[in-house]
């Protein structure tokens, strides 16, 4: 690797905390309801916002009531958007003329973005119009990454209070995250993003001469305030179908930096949020530390294999060394602007967090690079993670960890004052493999049944009257698919054809099922946690108490989530990336 790839790295994570502070205690006031500039300006509007939707500020919820509020909100703005893309070409702002979605395709959608997973069996700019990508998609950007957070604190409140069934009001916790946090960042960072080439306005596609002789049709559209809050939000729809690589969306290194930064920029602001929450700052930098350690082992991982190159080009004769003339490395389908350090990083940060967003093609990974961001999912997306929903994937193996420490020593174990029960466990245990069902059983159903294998492209070569049987790629990519959709990232290796005329049921359905279950029965059971803890009196420390705040603590996260990740998902992970790396080195020594 690069000195490059190293100062990267160490700048970029040194800019996240950098923001993470002053964002997180801001978050902590922000939901406490005692920020004194927000309650001036923006009290006025709250009160109206509340009126009008008959919400009353002083009732909170438990947490079957919390949950229920989450579900119905969800479920309402999934209808809207399904209808808004049914009905497409009969609304305005569709210069492009542009029909309706299909049937499948409008559900597939409509789940994909409001579970934050924006999964994208599509092209942006030849099926979504103008008004269907600024408000359909762009809303639920928003909603589905404030109803993340929103759990998220409603468990981090749930942890801090004792003695009550009450966890908070989901329609207070919305309007203030929407409100104070995600609208003022992405109306300053939407017009960074213009200020540096991201385009933002409403005209017509336009035609242009090529220097060839030739013509191309460039598409336009409200861009800019729609990346804003696909990177803050770790949503990761694109306008355009290359999404992130594309110039209109990333233009310059710069704003390439800045929307790395900003995938992160919530999930690690909530690390602050949780120890001025909880009273504990050094718990909350102690998770930080955690995020930050697994996911530089990632990106060290993915930078050995990506800048090593493809050893079948070797033999070849083909220099894949970096110089001052050529990027070296894998370059296949990445951005000669970017390279391989931006590229892997980039990588490394979007399938970290539940975002999805690419500036290269990750099916153009190197065998054991590709296996990065398989794991990244895998793990629960927890390092950073979603907006919220890498926060509370976190506290989940913090309860886990703190179990484990207690079978260690043989006494109850008990997690800032807190005893942890076996309701507790069962909530964690649940959240964790749930997820795991869902990847590992959808996977095989995909390679089981017709349908399914129709659509992987890299197949091998067949032998007559043998078990069909697919190529490592392939079966990689329908593994990719799947974790992608129950971990609610939305990231593809896109060899996979998951929407097609001849199949457009079987990958729609199951894709949405996985995303479905994968972000609202996970939910459920962090919420059924949250009032489980808030029930419970807290105890003075005793010799049972784990300290949650230094390395041995950082040192025990980061083994259990690695520990579980890796007895859960590696025998699949041998059939795919693991096997295909020694097929590949096999080839070359040959």
């Amino acid at each position: 690797m690069s000195t490059r790839y190293y100062i990267l790295v160490a700048v970029f994570f040194a800019l996240v905390a950098g923001v993470a502070w002053p964002l997180g205690r801001f978050m902590a006031r922000v939901f406490a309801g005692t920020n004194t500039l927000t309650r001036k300006m923006g009290w006025p509007i709250e009160r109206a916002l509340y009126r009008l939707a008959g919400v009353d500020t002083n009732r909170e919820h438990t947490w079957k009531g919390y949950a229920l509020a989450v579900l119905g909100f969800s479920l309402l703005t999934q209808l809207v958007t399904y209808a808004m893309l049914r009905l497409q070409g009969s609304l305005p702002l569709n210069p492009s003329k542009m029909g309706e979605v299909a049937p499948w395709l409008s559900f597939n959608t409509a789940v994909s973005f409001s579970t934050n997973t924006n999964w994208q069996s599509y092209g942006g700019e030849t099926t979504m119009s103008y008004l269907s990508q600024a408000v359909a998609l762009t809303s639920h950007n928003f909603f589905s990454a404030g109803v993340g957070i929103a759990v998220a604190i409603a468990l981090i409140r749930g942890i801090a209070r004792h003695d009550t069934d009450k966890i908070g009001n989901f329609w207070v916790d919305l309007v203030r995250v929407h409100l104070y946090v995600l609208l003022p960042l992405c109306l300053v960072y939407a017009l960074f993003l213009v200020s540096q080439g991201v385009i933002q306005n409403f005209m017509p596609p336009t035609t242009w001469a090529t220097l060839d002789g030739g013509t191309q049709t460039l598409v336009q559209g409200p861009v800019a305030s729609q990346e804003a809050i696909k990177m803050l939000g770790t949503n990761g729809g694109g306008y355009f179908n290359a999404n992130s690589a594309h110039p209109f969306e990333n233009p310059t290194p710069l704003a390439n930096l800045v929307q790395m930064l900003s995938i992160f920029a919530i999930g690690g602001a909530l690390c602050v949020t949780l120890g001025e929450m909880l009273g504990n700052r050094r718990h909350g930098w102690a998770v930080f530390m955690t995020m930050t350690l697994i996911a530089v082992a990632a990106m060290f991982v993915i930078g050995h294999f990506e800048s090593a190159g493809n050893p079948l080009l070797s033999p070849l004769g083909v220099d894949q060394t970096a110089t001052l003339l050529q990027p070296g490395g894998n370059m296949e389908g990445k951005e000669v602007r970017f390279g391989v350090p931006d590229s892997s990083v980039f990588t490394v940060v979007t399938t970290d967090a539940s975002c999805g967003a690419v500036n290269g093609m990750h099916d153009s990974l190197m065998p054991l690079g590709g296996l990065i961001p398989l794991l990244n999912m895998q793990l629960g997306e927890l390092v950073f993670g979603g907006v919220g929903s890498g926060m509370y994937g976190m506290l989940i193996y913090v309860i886990l960890a703190i179990f484990l420490s207690g079978l260690m020593i043989g006494r109850t174990p008990e997690y800032l004052g807190k005893k942890i029960d076996s309701r507790d466990v069962r909530f964690a245990s649940f959240y964790i493999l749930i997820t795991a069902v869902l990847i590992l059983g959808m996977t095989s159903l995909g390679l089981m049944t017709d349908a399914g294998r129709a659509g992987i492209l890299n197949t091998g070569a067949e032998i007559a009257g043998a078990p069909w049987k697919p190529h490592p790629h392939g079966f990689s990519e329908v593994f990719y698919a799947f974790t992608s959709a129950a971990a609610n990232n939305g990231s593809a290796f896109a060899g996979l054809t998951a929407y097609s005329a001849d199949h457009p049921v079987f990958y729609s359905l199951t894709l949405a099922v996985s995303m479905l279950l994968g972000r609202f029965l996970p939910i459920v059971a962090v919420l059924a946690l949250a009032g489980n803890m808030a029930r419970k009196k807290r105890v003075p420390p005793g010799p049972s108490s784990f300290p949650v705040g230094g390395g041995l603590f950082v040192a025990l996260l980061a083994g259990t989530i690695l520990l579980v990740g890796a007895l859960t998902f590696f025998p699949m992970l041998s059939f795919g990336p693991i096997v295909e790396h020694f097929q590949l080195a096999a080839a070359a020594a040959h």
